[in-house]
């Protein structure tokens, strides 16, 4: 069982990879056990062995409730360690600020329970967490359909409820998107400006002319890796190491040359996002604690994002790539205030025409269907004609996380689909929650004047 593992330990260690094995570990698990209060044993069999492969057999780990840390060992060859400190997650390294004053109290009322889906929707919802009879599985943790800004079905998996934080991975994407946004609106940041990186600021270095909207559209040219694929091999990616190995994720990223000139290439990209992130933290303040108080403000507590956890690095930065865990409702509340063109109980948070803009798809992504930080089915790509084609609407665009993650806005349909869980299958499940998406869609006629509010 160990040989294979083994004959790949002299090259990962060469290329720095037990680093991110164990730092990934690490962190996942920490996320899992201390923000989303999940079983270790469990989350590790179902979220984290499946990515470690033929690895799993030499890896271990150490949970420590006193210290709320986890410990991760790859075969003797390396160690990680990742602390839960909240409110800011779990990181590696020390501690990334002092802790934000607490909210203001609220009244808000007991959330409202599960809503229990009839008919063709309940008919839908059970093929969603039909599991596969062996491996790969797809392990459906979530789901929750929101239609004219009502809740018509919602279903979770045993162990899993209302109040559950899930981890979003990449749809992590979408809410840095926002918070962009955010500072557009009030006048902070201007998209066609150089972006406001410190290691860029001189003229004369061809860096300095990336703006933030190709950090945003994956198109600055930054000579970082790719974040498109998750996997054994992904172990020795930039952009891996940065997350899963670096306390300074944005300083790595900043240090990237160009591989291509910025606006000509299309790469996806943990690095580009991770230094929007920075930007966010430094118009906010310039601190963890300013960062994820303007969060809070402007975003999580307007949409009513009550279980959300915004992690950070050790330097103080969002891990706005990857790192958000939030429950289901929270998620498709995301998704409800891109549906409504950016505005909450009649405020609007992002700029007008930000939503639709954010849709758009980016040119060079066409294989893929790449917007602004959303996923998109707009465009005449092969990657939105392939969603098309298995049941998501033309006019769809998504916030989309590895291994399964979709919040998915569906404009046309006034709908908002949120489907979570760590799926192994083939293209994430992207075919499963197409389909899904076309039997909700078949079903709605049904709904129309039942549900519960989101918000």
């Amino acid at each position: 069982m160990t040989r294979l593992p083994l004959l790949l330990l002299p090259l990962l260690t060469g290329c720095g990879a037990t680093a991110v094995t164990t730092g990934y570990l690490s962190h996942q698990l920490c996320g899992a056990v201390f923000i989303a209060g999940r079983e270790p044993q469990r989350y590790y069999r179902d979220a984290i062995e499946p990515l470690a492969g033929p690895l799993a057999a030499v890896t271990s780990y150490t949970v420590d409730r006193q210290q709320m840390e986890v410990r991760a060992r790859l075969a003797g060859l390396a160690e990680s360690r990742a602390a839960f400190r909240p409110p800011y997650g779990c990181s590696f390294g020390a501690t990334p600020g002092p802790m934000p004053a607490a909210p203001a109290a609220t009244s808000l009322a007991p959330e409202a329970p599960v809503v229990q889906a009839h008919g063709a929707l309940a008919a839908a919802l059970d093929r969603a967490f039909d599991e596969e009879p062996q491996p790969p599985y797809r392990h459906t943790e979530a789901v929750i359909v929101v239609h004219r800004g009502r809740i018509v079905a919602e279903r979770y998996a045993p162990g899993i409820g209302v109040a559950t934080p899930l981890a979003g991975w990449s749809a992590t994407k979408s809410v840095t998107n926002a918070l962009v946004g955010i500072l557009v609106r009030q006048g902070r940041l201007d998209m066609q400006a150089p972006a406001p990186i410190a290691e860029w600021s001189d003229p004369a270095d061809p860096r300095h002319a990336i703006t933030p909207e190709q950090l945003l559209r994956m198109n600055s040219g930054l000579d970082m890796g790719q974040s498109l694929h998750a996997g054994l091999g992904t172990a020795f990616d930039p952009t891996a190491r940065m997350i899963f190995a670096h306390p300074d994720t944005a300083a790595d990223a900043a240090r990237a040359g160009l591989a291509h000139a910025p606006g000509t290439a299309w790469n996806y990209s943990n690095a580009n996002t991770q230094l929007l992130s920075r930007i966010v933290r430094d118009r906010a303040g310039g601190t963890a604690a300013a960062a994820l108080a303007f969060a809070r403000r402007e975003l999580f507590d307007k949409l009513g994002m009550r279980h959300a956890t915004l992690e950070f690095d050790a330097a103080g930065t969002p891990i706005g790539a990857s790192h958000l865990w939030a429950s289901a409702r929270d998620w498709a509340r995301l998704g409800q205030l891109y549906l409504d063109d950016g505005v909450v109980d009649g405020q609007r948070i992002l700029p007008a025409g930000w939503t639709s803009w954010s849709a758009e798809p980016t040119p060079g992504s066409e294989d893929y269907g790449y917007a602004a930080g959303f996923w998109t089915n707009r465009g005449a790509g092969a990657g939105a004609r392939w969603r098309i084609e298995h049941g998501m609407p033309a006019d769809a665009f998504m916030a989309r996380g590895s291994h399964g993650q979709y919040v998915i806005v569906m404009p046309s349909q006034d709908l908002v689909l949120v489907r979570l869980g760590p799926a192994w299958t083939e293209r994430d499940d992207m075919g499963r929650v197409a389909q899904l998406a076309h039997e909700v869609i078949a079903a709605l006629p049904a709904t129309a004047s039942t549900g519960e509010p989101l918000r």
